[in-house]
């Protein structure tokens, strides 16, 4: 293996432990039409590395705005916080689902941060997870 390089061992790895679904707005690998990416926590620009403790699934959309932001500000106070780590935080005690299950609400300044940071409710993003409820595939009931 090249440095740099994950190795497909490793990959598999991180989608068995992410639960085949994206760390930050939990969308279902078999939901959406692209393949889930590994993502860097803590991008590889600002000292991230390739080991396993660093990396997480993202989808397409939440890993192109993330991109090499590390911090975010809580549109509640101001404040410059980090954003939400899908392996060490947990998805429920930062972020809920809006009544009709359609918008992901920040709880903590780290939520809220990583919600307006990523973008979690895009337009295309509601959009979808309205399908989704119409199909009775959302939101999960276990996170």
């Amino acid at each position: 293996m090249t440095p740099g390089m994950i190795s497909d061992a490793l990959r598999a790895r991180v989608r068995a432990q992410a639960g085949n679904r994206c760390g930050y707005c939990l969308a279902r690998q078999e939901y959406v039409p692209w393949v889930l990416e590994v993502e860097h926590i803590v991008p590889k620009s600002k000292g991230g590395t390739d080991d396993e403790e660093n990396l997480w699934l993202a989808c397409h959309s939440c890993n192109l705005f993330k991109s090499d932001q590390t911090h975010g500000r809580d549109p509640l106070t101001g404040r410059r916080v980090r954003l939400f780590n899908p392996r060490r935080q947990q998805w429920k005690r930062h972020f809920r689902w809006s009544e009709d299950g359609a918008f992901i609400i920040g709880r903590t300044a780290c939520g809220r941060a990583t919600v307006v940071a990523l973008n979690l409710n895009n337009l295309v993003a509601v959009t979808v997870r309205r399908n989704w409820i119409a199909a009775g595939w959302h939101p999960p009931e276990d996170r």
